[in-house]
């Protein structure tokens, strides 16, 4: 994947983490941001479980939303101590 598509997924990924876990959103930046840091956390948690969901936009798209999603949860649990 290229470096642009990396990105674009990142957006979309923490969009859709923010959407998902009702949060109010981190605007275009901290979006790209947390999509990003999510993708990165998602593939090594996949990973360390056995999961390789395969290539490609949607499976990259899943791995990314769902490591965002976990991201966002660490991020509200350290806010909240």
């Amino acid at each position: 994947m290229s470096l642009i598509g990396f990105l674009i997924i990142g957006i979309i990924a923490g969009w859709l983490a923010g959407k998902i876990t009702k949060g109010s959103g981190f605007g275009l930046l901290g979006d790209l941001v947390v999509g990003v840091v999510g993708a990165f956390l998602g593939g090594f948690l996949f990973r360390l479980l056995g999961l390789f969901p395969g290539g490609g936009i949607l499976p990259s798209l899943i791995v990314a939303t769902l490591g965002a999603i976990v991201l966002l949860f660490l991020i509200r649990l350290v806010k909240r101590v």
